[in-house]
């Protein structure tokens, strides 16, 4: 009898172990190991960059390190491309993604999305002596934008919604510098990205004589935070943090200083408030 008991005793022991082992959580991970490792994408600015230090810097960047600050553990900026966000996840490379990614539906089969940080709008990069002013004029224009990204689909799916008979050519980049880089040799007639980055670069004249374009009809892109989607625990310390820095002004603050002026309203009509 005391033999089944042991034997008993020792199967509970090894079912709560695993269990509980079973049930460990990314906060865990990231607190036992001092550290959060946030994927970033570096050709973004004003939301993540290289300064001439070529040290990672931009939005995105600040807000990881104020994240890091919250959780009173070291922050590491890993920087990805737009395409490599979910893979450096699932791969186990990053614990977190912040790199202005919108909370589509499609997206959160593979990943889970905290609540939103940011909000911006889509726009058209044109070459300096283009002649368009309107978004209907791009319907039979050869039209760029960097793989992977929400405008990507989006102005595909408004293509093949609106545009049926458009014969227009699209083109994909592998990065956001490409395609902007297209826009500035004339190489495309417009590239779609987002409307911060695209004042940036026209501002910068980094990638040659350029201009604004006009505003996709495609809404407001909400973005936010990824990551595993079964890891629940980060996910609520994550909402919880993003929270934070909407209630103490932070967010706004940063807007400010990257971006300028005031950020969009993030709130939805019966549903953010």
């Amino acid at each position: 009898m005391t033999i089944k008991r042991l034997a008993l005793g020792l199967a509970a022991a090894s079912f709560t172990t695993s269990a509980t082992a079973a049930y460990a959580d990314k906060l865990d991970d990231v607190l036992s190991e001092s550290k959060v490792r946030c994927a970033v994408v570096l050709d973004f600015p004003p939301m993540g960059f290289r300064d001439a230090d070529n040290n990672p810097t931009g939005l995105d960047v600040d807000v990881c390190k104020d994240l890091a600050k919250a959780l009173g553990v070291e922050a590491e900026v890993v920087g990805v491309t737009w395409a490599e966000r979910i893979p450096s996840l699932i791969s186990g490379k990053t614990d977190v993604v912040i790199a202005s990614s919108s909370d589509t539906l499609e997206r959160a089969k593979t990943v889970g999305l905290s609540i939103p940080y940011m909000v911006t709008y889509f726009q058209a990069l044109l070459p300096a002596d283009s002649t368009v002013t309107k978004w209907e004029e791009l319907k039979d224009a050869k039209v760029g934008a960097a793989v992977g990204t929400t405008y990507e689909s989006n102005f595909l799916d408004y293509k093949a919604q609106h545009w049926q008979d458009s014969k227009g050519e699209f083109v994909t980049f592998q990065s956001e510098n490409e395609s902007f880089m297209a826009a500035g040799q004339g190489r495309v007639d417009a590239t779609i990205g987002s409307d911060t980055s695209i004042a940036n670069i026209v501002k910068s004249g980094k990638f040659g004589k350029v201009k604004l374009g006009p505003i996709a009809p495609f809404g407001k892109d909400i973005t936010a935070f990824m990551t595993l989607r079964e890891e629940y625990g980060w996910l609520n310390y994550l909402n919880l943090f993003i929270n934070h820095e909407h209630r103490n002004g932070r967010l706004q603050e940063l807007y400010g200083k990257y971006v300028g002026g005031t950020m969009p309203d993030l709130t939805t009509p019966g549903v953010y408030r």
